[in-house]
């Protein structure tokens, strides 16, 4: 019947498209190549872009006070934004220098667009980006550092949680995050290609941002948008593993739930906007580079149009009369795969040292978090986020936080 044969022809694609990923993915045994520790020489600028994080920002900054860096090396910024406390006097009293911005903002990409146009013509070699959030380990600076001195233009630290026991939800980002290190950040790190820009623990430099005419970003998604624009100018992220950001996780799935549709949204919003950018870039760049940019910009389009084959094949099923043919297999399948990703995240909480414990919901619970991924993506295709909505945060003590030796 027809809708088997779209049902098939779908998969089929489908399939392909994912080879690409698996493939990379296969690379995560390689270690990158790393580069020599060098003298500090870059100057930095950390930007914490700010809005209502009076709870959080003092702590943020004090992170970056007790780097391992010299302090005549580097400043720190924050850029308060649409403040309705006490965020502005709370970042001056830890000690850093505030940037308020010089227009309207609606997003994250507007508040660096203005701090940015105020500090290129500062004496700076690279510009850091933290969320209020963040604590930073010691060594960010310096191992950044290492990077920009081998060669680096855009670089990308490791992410780990700040809050991993806090909640199942919580917890479950931390084990998202230590999958995107192993399955995407590391393979890539090893075969030449590009970082996950995700918008925390990144740094670029000033004078591939001159290059740019300085940071124009306009989606919700400013860092995979950044991404794109790199990609298209052949520009590498580099990952720097040992240059570690802690970031504080939703504790509610409803927050969870919208701070993913977000992303998920303004992915698809970079994807339409930067999609023909990239294929004018394929003849002249890096290629698997560009191709790599662009497939994973299409990730959350193929995502979602992954449940149309089974829908067609329900479909199909019910017009025969053999429904209850079709979903019988179907339920031990769905507890297979229930089976096989608690033990993915089994797995990933004992490499990321967390303590078995206290992670147990988190482990039986992960598969709702990644099922969740889909209805999101679907929900993004039909109505998409155009907002950028706050997320309020709290300030867990960092003692909680997943150990920066975990690998």
């Amino acid at each position: 019947m027809l809708p088997e044969r779209i049902a098939f022809v779908l998969t089929l694609l489908l399939r392909l498209f994912g080879l690409w990923f698996l493939v990379i993915a296969l690379f995560f045994w390689k270690r990158p190549k790393p580069w020599p520790r060098c003298a500090p020489r870059t100057r930095f600028a950390c930007l914490l872009p700010a809005r209502n994080e009076e709870a959080v920002i003092g702590a943020a900054v004090q992170s970056l006070k007790d780097q391992n860096y010299p302090s005549a090396l580097f400043d720190i910024y924050v850029l308060p934004n649409n403040c309705t406390d006490g965020t502005e006097e709370a970042a001056r009293a830890a000690g850093a220098r505030i940037l308020r911005c010089s227009g309207p903002v609606r997003n994250k990409g507007d508040v660096l667009h203005h701090a940015l146009s105020q500090l290129l013509t500062a004496e700076y070699d690279a510009f850091c980006v933290f969320d209020a959030d963040n604590a930073m380990d010691g060594a960010f600076l310096a191992r950044m550092n290492d990077a920009f001195q081998a060669g680096a233009r855009v670089a990308k630290g490791r992410m780990l949680s700040k809050n991993p026991y806090d909640s199942w939800v919580s917890g479950c980002y931390a084990l998202y995050n230590g999958l995107t290190e192993a399955l995407f950040n590391r393979p890539r790190a090893a075969l030449g290609l590009s970082a996950k820009l995700v918008g925390t623990g990144f740094a670029v430099h000033r004078d591939l941002l001159l290059k740019m005419g300085g940071w124009n970003t306009e989606t919700i998604a400013e860092d995979a948008e950044f991404s794109a624009m790199c990609a298209a100018l052949g520009e590498r992220v580099w990952w720097v593993p040992e240059a570690i950001t802690y970031d504080e996780a939703p504790r509610s799935f409803a927050v969870s739930l919208t701070q993913r549709r977000r992303w998920v949204s303004g992915i698809m919003a970079v994807c339409g906007r930067k999609l023909p950018l990239l294929l004018r870039a394929l003849p002249g760049g890096s290629l698997p580079r560009t191709v790599d940019a662009i497939l994973f910009l299409c990730v959350p389009f193929f995502q979602a149009f992954s449940l149309l084959p089974p829908i067609l094949l329900a479909v199909s099923a019910a017009l025969r009369g053999a429904l209850p043919s079709l979903l019988l297999p179907s339920v031990p399948a769905l507890i297979g795969s229930w089976l096989c990703l608690s033990l993915l995240a089994a797995a990933l909480s004992r490499r990321l040292g967390m303590d078995a414990r206290r992670s147990a919901k988190t482990i039986l619970l992960f598969p709702l978090f990644m099922a969740s991924w889909l209805p999101l993506q679907v929900v993004s295709l039909l109505h998409p986020a155009r907002a950028w909505k706050e997320i309020r945060h709290g300030a867990p003590p960092l003692r909680q936080s997943l150990s920066a030796g975990a690998r």
